[in-house]
């Protein structure tokens, strides 16, 4: 069987019979030609409906999560609105409370807008089974994160589905911190794994973008019409350059993963540091679902840790850093550093953020 590296740099369309070229031209058309009266030459029409470049990482997307589908997206905030305004209108969203603060922003002031009902919940694993049995078919959908962002906690994916699909919820798992690289969320009973290509999967910083992987037809027949009704689809050189990050993916993420257990082994031994929050770590209260959910139990690339001295002592270790880069975002070539609370997860309220684990002295 063909290794992850492997299917990573193979997978896509066919290549170019005519040129015989090695990598994939960019077709930067918005229209194509069409013989006669709604016969067009190929399959592409529109560049809003489709374009090979987009069709191509959708497919190398599709093989690395072993999804039947996938749907590329022009940034990680479309593909949420679009889950949760085709699957879950009118009706009910259960959700961690420990999410990247632009989803739960979302759920929070424009998910009511489409008659949409959110309950956040702080353990997902004893809360939801009450939760679907109070309001029955009334879930539509149950969004996690794992590992979570920023607190890096983790879902056991399987019994979730289990417990949402005797409600007949749709499961959504946020795999960006971990990438297709790492877990595969379908294979452990997910319905839609979303990514923000943005990070790991791209992994140079030069893209916004998001792709959503799914072996639903009606799902992706339902994201498909959403995505080309409103407009929010990623440029053909957007979509290269994400296929072209995707294929040293298998290389990139074990690198970023073995630095990330070696500078949390350090942190865990500081007596400056109150809380390490890393997967890879032997100690780490979810370790035992790491090792059930993630390729060799691999930590992944990403780190949070509490530092002793506060928020004062926070903003001075970010700004002072010599080798982490103070800068929103994740997964790129560099290493950055950030303190939620006042910048991704900032709009949140404190009692909210906290009760999540999000500290002010979170790095």
């Amino acid at each position: 069987m063909e290794g992850f590296g492997t299917r990573a740099i193979r997978s896509g369309l066919p290549r170019d019979a005519g040129t015989g070229a090695l990598v994939e031209p960019v077709f930067l058309a918005t229209t194509f030609a069409q013989h006669h009266v709604g016969s067009p030459t190929g399959s592409y029409i529109y560049g809003r409906s489709a374009n090979p470049n987009r069709e191509s990482f959708e497919k190398a997307i599709a093989e690395l999560e072993s999804a039947e589908y996938a749907v590329a997206f022009s940034s990680g905030m479309a593909a949420t609105a679009a889950v949760l305004q085709g699957l879950a209108a009118n009706s009910h969203v259960v959700a961690m409370g420990s999410l990247y603060g632009g989803t739960h922003r979302y759920l929070m002031h424009l998910a009511p807008a489409f008659g949409i009902k959110v309950s956040f919940v702080d353990d997902i694993h004893t809360e939801l089974g009450p939760l679907i049995s109070e309001f029955k078919e009334k879930v539509a959908v149950v969004w996690i994160e794992s590992p979570s962002n920023p607190t890096l906690s983790l879902v056991d994916i399987k019994a979730v589905a289990d417990i949402a699909h005797t409600g007949a919820a749709h499961v959504v798992v946020d795999n960006t911190f971990l990438s297709p690289y790492f877990q595969n969320s379908l294979k452990h009973g997910a319905d839609i794994v979303l990514h923000s290509v943005t990070k790991y999967i791209n992994g140079h910083s030069d893209v916004l973008m998001d792709v959503i992987a799914s072996n639903c037809p009606e799902i992706k027949k339902t994201l498909s019409f959403i995505k080309n009704a409103t407009g929010s689809v990623p440029g053909p050189f957007d979509c290269w350059l994400a296929h072209r990050g995707l294929k040293t993916l298998h290389l990139r993420a074990p690198a970023a993963s073995r630095s990330a257990l070696a500078i949390a082994k350090v942190l865990a031994a500081s007596p400056l540091v109150l809380r390490v929050n890393y997967p890879g770590l032997d100690n780490y209260p979810d370790r035992a679902i790491a090792l059930k959910q993630h390729r060799d139990g691999l930590g992944g690339g990403m780190i949070s840790f509490r530092i002793r001295g506060g928020p004062d002592a926070a903003a001075k270790f970010c700004e002072g850093s010599k080798l982490f880069t103070l800068a929103e975002s994740l997964g790129g070539l560099e290493s950055l550093c950030k303190i939620p609370a006042a910048m991704t997860h900032g709009a949140m309220p404190q009692h909210v953020r906290e009760k999540g684990g999000i500290y002010d002295d979170l790095i």
